[in-house]
């Protein structure tokens, strides 16, 4: 098996030859590799990916196994971030942040970025926790300046952009980013999701995971409402 250096150097080689971009054909070298590999044990996708199979065919309506043979049918492996999650939204229908989680585990599993890495090479933090509370006051509670310092203090960010009671883009003071999700559970019941991206290293990730969990858990004392 060649080493990492020995296959950057293939890489390379396919690179000259071609004229495809490095992403392309390291994924295209890491399918070939995959198909010709002799059979073994089923692959941990679940592991891999970073999401359980019951929550990702709760959430999406299929497995990782069938995620990924649906995504390998298309060469999404190919392609960039944004199409493949613009691919699952659109054909299968999955809501943003399901699309997002979905393209993630399969970057994952297809080896074009790590658990925590983004696929640029940055890396980022994830945290998501449920309140008993509507998602329009989560989202009130994010927006609201006034709200959002009781839970979030000395934090001076900026608004990105925004939809109503969904979804919102921040710049953290540091200039790295910070998506949102606001997601209706019940009547009475909400669920918050953090992607904070552009982080330096899996350190600074797992720090930044860290302090969500406690602001998070700040935001549920504040409203007054525990956190699931």
């Amino acid at each position: 098996m060649p080493t990492n250096k020995d296959f950057k150097r293939l890489v390379r080689a396919r690179m000259q030859k071609t004229g495809e971009a490095y992403t392309t054909a390291r994924a295209q070298l890491l399918s070939r590799k995959q198909a010709s590999a002799p059979a073994t044990a089923p692959p941990q996708y679940a592991k891999l990916a970073g999401t359980s199979d019951a929550t990702l065919k709760a959430k999406t309506g299929c497995t990782w196994e069938r995620w990924v043979k649906a995504l390998d049918r298309v060469e999404a492996h190919t392609w960039p971030h944004r199409q493949i999650a613009a691919y699952v939204h659109e054909k299968y229908k999955v809501p943003g942040w399901w699309a997002q989680t979905v393209t993630v585990g399969y970057e994952r599993i297809k080896g074009l970025r790590a658990i925590g890495q983004r696929r640029g090479g940055g890396f980022e933090a994830t945290k998501s926790k449920t309140f008993a509370l509507p998602a329009a006051r989560l989202y009130r509670a994010f927006s609201d300046a006034r709200t959002r310092a009781r839970w979030l203090p000395g934090i001076s960010l900026t608004v990105r952009t925004a939809t109503r009671e969904k979804y919102m883009r921040i710049t953290w003071p540091d200039g790295t980013s910070v998506d949102v999700g606001f997601t209706r559970k019940g009547p009475a019941k909400g669920q918050v999701q953090i992607q904070h991206s552009k982080l330096a290293d899996q350190s600074a990730a797992t720090r930044m995971k860290q302090y969500w969990a406690e602001r998070l858990a700040a935001l549920g004392e504040v409203l007054g409402r525990p956190t699931g």
